[in-house]
């Protein structure tokens, strides 16, 4: 079997049939994986999803606060800002163009820790990015981690029922997992390390950069509003973790074929361009599935793009050194070569009707 099959822990459900389609688990299943899946008094290895949905728990509070005790239409309109623009960005430019795709490179660890920590750490590196390397070679078919095929619930649970790497992989197969890791700054476990928790990511480091970084953040916004300003900021970036967890459903279509003619030009999965992630996060998914390792996907005048434009001012500022920019290939093989033949083919009409 090749490295990305087996690399992910398969769900008990399997990713495929008998007969090669897709398995589709019922809700209840996803539902019983998950809390299986979340369960670290039956597995200790199940403690990297435990942190990530426990961080969420830990938000709500917050979030109950601004609701309930500091609530104004101003700290609505930050929250709004910083969830949707801010984090989402965000996640564009670390977890998406660098941590997996490598699309830019940093000067030195220093810019790298700040772009890092420029907001509140809520997704472990890990879950998200090895994963996000076989969505990209098994996009739309079985083994997907995120096929929006499976359904909501299918995708919404999957960095706890599809994502984490496997705890049986043999110590080859786990150097390679720790390779596709190293850029990131992450300090990844010994393999002896990964028998005993199941995981890259070391439990005390990990854990102890979130409350670090918690910390520090939740200091800053206190000194600059208060506990209403802090509040408001960590409820946000909790409202921002739900709502990423929906994206990848949405992002293909919500498994129907959803590409538009003039709009979505890969067409080897059925990722789709939708206005609003673009938008808020530079997230043109189509445009990214077309050319993963661009640091820019916004290719045509509407497509904004903030996270392209965040790379930009650090490689203005010397923090970034390299990056890939495939716009003018996007533009050259794609958008006016389809221009160029709509006009033959207007023009070849023409002749006939004449």
């Amino acid at each position: 079997m090749a490295f990305i099959d087996y690399v992910l822990k398969e769900p008990s459900y399997g990713w495929k049939m008998d007969c090669g389609n897709l398995s589709k688990p019922s809700n209840l299943k996803i539902f019983q994986e998950f809390f299986s899946r979340l369960n670290v008094f039956k597995d200790r290895k199940n403690w990297l999803s435990f942190t990530s949905w426990i961080m969420i728990v830990c938000l709500a509070v917050p979030l109950c606060f601004f609701i309930f005790k500091f609530f104004s239409f101003k700290l609505l309109l930050i929250a709004f800002v910083y969830s949707m623009v801010v984090m989402g960005s965000h996640g564009t430019v670390w977890y998406h163009r660098y941590c997996t795709h490598r699309a830019f490179k940093f000067r030195n660890p220093v810019w790298r820790f700040v772009t890092q920590n420029i907001t509140l750490k809520i997704i472990p590196e890990e879950i998200y990015v090895i994963s996000h390397h076989v969505h990209h070679s098994k996009s739309d078919q079985p083994g997907d981690p995120y096929n929006a095929q499976g359904g909501f619930l299918y995708c919404f649970l999957a960095d706890v029922n599809h994502q984490p790497i496997s705890n049986t992989l043999d110590e080859n197969s786990y150097k390679r997992c720790v390779k596709l890791m190293e850029h990131t700054g992450q300090v990844s476990n010994t393999y002896v390390q990964y028998q005993k928790w199941g995981t890259l990511a070391n439990p005390v480091r990990l854990i102890g950069g979130i409350i670090l970084n918690w910390a520090f953040w939740y200091g800053v916004f206190y000194l600059i509003g208060g506990h209403a300003l802090a509040c408001t900021l960590f409820g946000a970036a909790g409202f921002w973790a739900v709502g990423v967890r929906t994206f990848n459903y949405e992002g293909h279509g919500k498994g129907e074929d959803k590409r538009k003619e003039g709009t979505d030009y890969n067409r080897a999965d059925m990722s789709i361009n939708q206005l609003w992630p673009g938008i808020v996060a530079g997230e043109w998914h189509n445009n990214h599935h077309l050319y993963p390792k661009s640091a820019r996907s916004g290719f045509l005048s509407h497509q904004v793009d903030l996270a392209w434009v965040y790379i930009k001012a650090l490689h203005f500022m010397g923090g970034v050194t390299e990056y890939h920019d495939s716009k003018k290939k996007f533009l050259k093989d794609y958008y006016h070569a389809q221009k160029q033949v709509k006009v033959e083919t207007k023009q070849l009409e023409v002749e006939l009707a004449e």
